[in-house]
């Protein structure tokens, strides 16, 4: 959300920015991997088609969210995209069999509260009956790609995995932007370079560590994900009120802190 905030600020155009952002994480996957692999045998291996899949969800639910805040507004799309780590963690219970403590299911609700409290905006005049069908698709699309990123990632050669899925989405992008050059005679924007490798830096590294953290012995995805999107959540809120100036309320900052209260309920489970 902080991204699309510069973007906004910026007047940085989303679509460009976006494919730089996959080009840049692609680059990244293909330094860090250390295997020798030719594009054949990546064809082989049991997890290509599902990387071309999370591919087309990659770029197709970031330009989503992006509509999701243009139309609803950002607390919308925000709620929408973090709540959505329910799909992960029912998932993770109910497929692995992950242990259902007392104390983690309620660590997981009180997330869900934080994650509400902390993304409404005072002066948000965001409408959620407003181009419904986008905070829902954001929802199930941001489930899926969390579920399936995880589901599909092999234990080893976690670089080359995620590459493959930024390079194909890398490659959707650059040729909606050539589409739409061709038909709206839209330049290239030179600022969309710094910001598109930017936040494919982002993107990469909290992908990888995330697929890091998810393979640690005897720790749970339900877990592991929970931390994750209310970590993020409570850290971009800090964030707006550092670098945006943004005023938080009395309700964001009680979601701050039961996001805080959650995560050590999850840890210590």
């Amino acid at each position: 959300m902080c991204c699309l905030k510069l973007f906004s600020k910026y007047k940085i155009d989303t679509l460009q920015a976006i494919v730089i952002n996959y080009a840049t994480a692609f680059s990244f996957g293909l330094i860090f991997n250390e295997a020798q692999i030719t594009v054949s045998e990546i064809i082989q291996t049991n997890w290509f088609i599902a990387a071309i899949g999370l591919g087309f969800l990659f770029i197709a639910i970031f330009n989503v969210m992006a509509l999701t805040a243009q139309r609803n507004g950002l607390s919308v799309a925000s709620v929408a995209s973090k709540m959505s780590l329910i799909i992960p963690v029912i998932f993770g219970i109910y497929v692995n069999n992950e242990s259902t403590e007392a104390q983690k299911l309620i660590g997981i609700a009180l997330a869900l509260v934080a994650v509400y409290l902390t993304s409404i905006k005072q002066k948000d005049n965001s409408v959620v009956t407003k181009s419904i069908y986008l905070p829902i698709i954001l929802f199930i699309g941001s489930g899926i790609i969390d579920t399936s990123v995880n589901h599909f990632a092999p234990k080893g050669n976690i670089p080359l995995f995620l590459s493959s899925i930024f390079g194909i989405a890398a490659i959707i992008g650059f040729s909606l932007f050539a589409y739409k050059s061709i038909t709206t005679k839209k330049r290239f924007q030179l600022k969309s370079i710094p910001f598109g490798i930017l936040l494919g830096i982002v993107n990469y590294g909290s992908m990888y560590f995330l697929l890091l953290a998810l393979r640690v012995e005897n720790t749970e995805s339900s877990t592991i994900f929970t931390i994750n999107n209310i970590a993020i959540l409570a850290l971009s809120t800090l964030v707006g009120l550092v670098l945006f100036k943004e005023n938080i309320s009395k309700k964001n900052w009680i979601g701050i802190i039961l996001a805080f209260i959650a995560i050590l309920l999850v840890t210590l489970a």
